[in-house]
């Protein structure tokens, strides 16, 4: 299992200018909602911040992480 902190900790370790929030909304450890604004997504498609995000998480989606609804903007 994996805690919304652990999942905002391992996010902005990775993209240290962002701003994360990460949520349980199902307060499962498992379905989370996360909301990452950084400056580094300007002139990046939704697609590419999505994926800077996913590479942040490494094999998390592999094991306790089953689900993220991920909200990005550069702003």
């Amino acid at each position: 299992m994996m805690t919304a902190a652990q999942i905002q900790q391992m996010i902005a370790q990775a993209l240290p200018t962002a701003t994360v929030v990460v949520e349980d909304p199902m307060n499962d450890n498992t379905h989370f909602r996360a909301v990452v604004v950084c400056p580094d997504f300007a002139g990046k498609s939704m697609v590419e911040q999505h994926r800077m995000v996913y590479a942040a998480l490494g094999d998390a989606f592999s094991g306790p992480l089953h689900a993220l609804q991920l909200r990005t903007s550069a702003k």
